[in-house]
């Protein structure tokens, strides 16, 4: 996935918005959140089945931190 945005924040590198940035990362976490679904689906290996829960709640944080990132985003453009 490569870094996160407070790394690209820390280093000063700003070639889109912040609001761009997260709704590409929420876009791109939904669509790692699909296929882990299809995966969990798909496998029935216990262990496998494991991996992909832990993958899924794994993306499930993250796309619950990057919309609380959005609100933020939201509540400091309004005022």
């Amino acid at each position: 996935m490569g870094e996160g945005i407070s790394a690209r924040r820390r280093r000063g590198k700003a070639p889109e918005s912040e609001r761009e940035l997260l709704q590409r990362e929420l876009q791109d976490t939904r669509l790692r959140l699909s296929q882990a679904y299809a995966d969990f689906n798909f496998h029935s290996d216990p262990d496998l089945v494991d991996a992909c829960v832990y993958t899924i709640n794994a993306l499930r944080s993250r796309y619950s931190y990057l919309v609380r990132q959005a609100k933020r985003l939201e509540r400091e453009a309004a005022g």
